[in-house]
């Protein structure tokens, strides 16, 4: 197993599968869940990029410590692990919680960033959002964690794949089993005291920028992926039909077919740059 250390000294378990010299890609998740909430898009990547998938401070086999979290610390850490994996920018792709992680890292590493990918999250959270998670906060301290992952069902997965499946999909499932509460109820808590200012400097990104939702998702609604996509310059929004929250597990193949075709325009505008900087160079040295 691989682990890095976060500047407090946490041990940050993370993965990376793929082609060991492509284009880096990093993965971040959300809310309780661990890199296994991106198996299917890992699978889907690995013949083309390198990939590094992370657990969170609280999740996975990473560290869980007690005490207090914030989102620019769990940002920090996805920098230490690019540090430690040997790699000096990345394609950053976020869901949730992980997608507002990813603001951070672009914002306050953006030479760290070749491509940004925000899946079913937010800039800000609205006054229903901050009451229902503090609610489900307060089950798992209360009621264990099987009862949280019960409540929040709902709001995860869509209505369809609802009447089909359990609450195993996506990150539910390991949510309710084997997370320590307090690890969990600390990753809440880092969400609630985000710094929300840090909209107002998404205006300032210059990095390719892919935004994607799903047209029945609840949690993080429709509505919030549009105002990311008016505040970053050029974003680009993907609205999928009929997906809710865990859009990435529930429609695993639209989602990895918008995330291929995006990054791999970005791939070949970076080799077309290099390129024309090259030419520009050889022309330079002519004429001199």
């Amino acid at each position: 197993m691989t682990y890095a250390r976060a500047a407090d000294g946490v041990r940050l378990h993370y993965q990376a599968v793929g082609r060991r010299h492509g284009p880096p890609v990093l993965m971040v998740q959300g809310l309780g869940a661990d890199k296994h909430g991106w198996d299917m898009q890992r699978l889907a990547l690995a013949s083309r990029y390198q990939v590094i998938a992370l657990d969170n401070r609280g999740a996975g086999r990473s560290d869980k410590p007690f005490g207090v979290y914030s989102i620019e610390q769990m940002a920090d850490d996805a920098v230490a692990v690019l540090d430690h994996a040997g790699i000096e920018s990345a394609h950053v792709v976020g869901a949730s919680m992980g997608g507002v992680i990813s603001q951070f890292i672009a914002l306050k590493y953006p030479e760290r960033v070749r491509s940004l990918t925000l899946a079913c999250t937010a800039c800000r959270n609205h006054p229903w959002r901050r009451e229902l998670l503090s609610s489900w906060a307060s089950t798992a301290s209360e009621r264990g964690m099987g009862a949280m992952a019960n409540e929040a069902t709902r709001w995860v997965i869509g209505p369809r794949s609802f009447r089909r499946a359990t609450p195993m999909l996506g990150w539910l499932g390991p949510m309710a089993f084997g997370r320590p509460t307090h690890a969990f109820v600390a990753q809440v808590r880092a969400i609630l005291s985000a710094d929300e200012s840090m909209a107002d400097e998404l205006t300032k990104l210059n990095v390719p920028t892919l935004i994607m939702v799903g047209n029945q998702d609840i949690l993080t609604p429709r509505g919030d992926s549009e105002e990311l996509a008016e505040l970053i310059p050029f974003a680009e929004l993907a609205v999928i039909s009929g997906a809710a929250h865990g859009l990435m597990v529930e429609h695993a193949s639209t989602f990895n077919r918008l995330l291929l075709n995006f990054l791999g325009r970005c791939v070949a505008a970076e080799h077309a740059a290099t390129l024309a900087t090259g030419m520009a160079s050889d022309a330079t040295e002519l004429a001199s």
